[in-house]
């Protein structure tokens, strides 16, 4: 059964403009790359500390196959994530795994 993966990020205080550069033309469009499928983007409409965004998989295995491609990659050690802690409070993300309802228009 396919899951979502819901993460919530803290932006560093007046990093936010930057940090969507970066989600929007650089995490993003690398991890659609590699297969992942994104499906939202958002920033908080009156906090511009949070950021959340969300994944779909197929199922647990595929998780797994797609962390591999994008985390265990020389791009994304060497040129992305040394980035991320000036950006995100890292101690704050939240990463929530759900499932759609019977109802969901997204199943």
């Amino acid at each position: 059964m396919a899951f979502y993966e819901l993460r919530q990020y803290k932006v560093r205080p007046g990093r936010m403009q930057e940090w969507l550069k970066v989600m929007e033309e650089e995490i993003i469009p690398f991890q659609v790359a590699k297969g992942m499928v994104i499906t939202g983007s958002y920033r908080g409409e009156t906090d511009d500390s949070v950021y959340v965004w969300m994944r779909r998989f197929e199922s647990e295995a595929q998780r797994e196959a797609l962390y591999k491609a994008v985390y265990e990659s020389d791009h994304w050690k060497k040129e992305i994530a040394p980035r991320i802690p000036d950006l995100l409070d890292r101690e704050k993300m939240v990463v929530t795994r759900i499932v759609p309802t019977t109802r969901s228009t997204v199943q």
